[in-house]
């Protein structure tokens, strides 16, 4: 098992997978009412981008484009902290389970910020 979490540790597509799967359930459970559903459809369109943009990258035409959609990739987790954030702050979602979602986007986005700056040195 600890195997696993090793490679899952530095397996990103699938971390980012994993993590839009665990969006797209919390804001399952957010409440049915105008503001959550700003909230929701926003959580939802960036947390998605960060492995969509990935996987954009491995179909890139040069190093440049690549390290474009990183960065793009990057710029979606940001945003990602931002609509978390705010989900706890509204009251909207466990605080738990947003700290939790918290802590993974930090690692993903430290992940892709590392990429991003070996892939700016080799370009």
């Amino acid at each position: 098992m600890q195997n696993y979490n090793l490679k899952f540790k530095s397996d990103l597509r699938g971390r980012c997978y994993q993590f839009s799967l665990a969006i797209i359930a919390l804001t399952d459970t957010l409440p049915n009412k105008r503001s959550a559903w700003i909230i929701t459809d926003q959580l939802i369109r960036s947390a998605t981008s960060i492995g969509a943009n990935l996987i954009e990258a491995s179909a890139s035409s040069s190093r440049l484009e690549y390290k474009k959609f990183y960065e793009i990739s990057l710029k979606s987790a940001n945003e990602t902290k931002y609509w978390l954030g705010l989900s706890k702050d509204a009251g909207l979602a466990e605080q738990l389970r947003i700290n939790s979602l918290m802590a993974e986007v930090n690692e993903i986005a430290n992940m892709l910020a590392a990429g991003v700056i070996k892939l700016k040195v080799r370009i």
